[in-house]
């Protein structure tokens, strides 16, 4: 088993940054590939942005490609999801996920086993 807690989430406005921690516990390790999704009212979770925890690999939604940023600090076990330049259309509630599949960092809602509880990230125009 494999808990995550999100955190870092709030209210910003269009422009604004935000930085989102992802803390990973349990069975833990380096085979692991760790993403981000979100979820806006009404619609889809979609896919944001994953990253293979080693060698670092990621993977990236073509629409947030330059404004966000995913990395890992294998010392704390924790993900992070840099977000800058956000836009109200980026306001959704953001889960963390742990995929045990190999390869490219997977970007598929059912490739992942372990999912955190969500943070909102709310951006006001």
């Amino acid at each position: 088993q494999v808990q995550l807690v999100e955190s870092g989430g709030g209210l910003v406005q269009a422009g604004g940054s935000l930085r989102l921690s992802c803390v990973a516990s349990g069975r833990t390790s380096g085979r692991y590939a760790m993403g981000w999704f979100r979820q806006a009212p009404g619609k889809e979770r979609e896919f944001i942005a994953a990253l293979r925890w080693r060698p670092g690999t990621t993977n990236y939604r073509n629409s947030v490609q330059g404004r966000f940023t995913i990395s890992r600090d294998n010392g704390k076990n924790t993900l992070y999801l840099q977000m800058d330049s956000l836009k109200p259309e980026d306001t959704a509630v953001y889960y963390c996920a742990a995929s045990s599949r190999g390869g490219i960092p997977p970007s598929g809602l059912n490739e992942y086993e372990y999912w955190g509880q969500g943070t909102q990230v709310t951006v006001s125009s």
